[in-house]
């Protein structure tokens, strides 16, 4: 039986240009999971059969992106292991690849996020869960182990109060405008199998061009995907490439994962991704 990465990667293959889009919805906005309850369950207060999902797009487009990492690096499954446990990355990878969409869902939910990150309720004979709000508080937080830094920063100011720093970071941001001299960033636990930049603060002014590598640590970080915010619609949705080839998925869509003619703009980003590269296949 084929993976669903294995799938996407035929429809890529065998793609026409009249039909760019994937055969079938991938993780789609929201979700409903049924409960199947039996007499215990009935007696039980609150009741409900059903979980509802909503404004699950600040999970979705990293979910889609974890799922390619995962899938198109061999050695990165066991090494992500160390950081977010073998279970969950087995059941993960099982629960996509059964298009178990909604389960995926909830996997991240209960194991990784804390339950003052989402809001809950019952409604009628529905748990309803709401995932709105920002998508590195939702995701991205939840992974600082994976990317705990440190760096040292010094002041050329003999007056600074404080001329030397020592900075632990759990997350990359990326902003400019510092007037102190820093020192290469060092990871606490090794070099990553991959890292997300925060780019929430960003201007287009201040980065003439999105770099497709990073040196980080003197290991070298290829541009694997990014996220994207319609502010408008306060709205995520992600782009990632498998093979050089570019695509664009967005859950709220009715055909949501679509292959693209030539790399996206990246204006509206929130966050970019980088797999490192000695182990990424080429």
């Amino acid at each position: 039986m084929k993976t669903l990465f294995q799938e996407i990667k035929a429809s890529i293959k065998n793609n026409a240009d009249h039909e760019r889009s994937f055969w079938r919805p991938v993780l789609p906005w929201g979700g409903v999971f049924t409960i199947k309850a039996g007499r215990k369950a009935v007696s039980c207060t609150p009741f409900y059969v059903e979980i509802r999902l909503k404004n699950t797009c600040t999970i979705d487009g990293f979910l889609m992106l974890l799922y390619v990492i995962l899938r198109e690096n061999d050695g990165f499954p066991r090494e992500l292991s160390h950081y977010l446990g073998r279970d969950f990355v087995d059941c993960f990878l099982q629960l996509m690849d059964s298009y178990s969409f909604t389960s995926v869902k909830l996997l991240w939910i209960w194991d990784k996020m804390e339950k003052r990150q989402y809001r809950s309720g019952i409604d009628k004979a529905s748990l309803v869960i709401d995932l709105f709000g920002n998508e590195h508080e939702n995701f991205t937080r939840n992974l600082e182990h994976l990317m705990a830094t440190i760096q040292e920063s010094y002041c050329s100011n003999s007056r600074c109060p404080t001329r030397f720093q020592e900075k632990h970071m759990q997350t990359i941001l990326v902003k400019c405008g510092c007037l102190r001299e820093f020192s290469a960033r060092i990871f606490c636990h090794g070099p990553p199998p991959f890292v997300i930049l925060n780019m929430e603060q960003w201007r287009s002014e201040e980065l003439a061009y999105v770099p497709y590598y990073l040196d980080l640590s003197e290991h070298k970080y290829l541009l694997e995907g990014a996220t994207l915010f319609n502010k408008q619609e306060h709205h995520y949705s992600a782009a990632f490439q498998i093979d050089g080839y570019w695509m664009h998925y967005d859950g709220l869509r009715n055909v949501n994962l679509i292959l693209l003619n030539k790399p996206p703009e990246l204006l509206l980003l929130s966050s970019l991704v980088y797999v490192r590269a000695a182990e990424k296949e080429h």
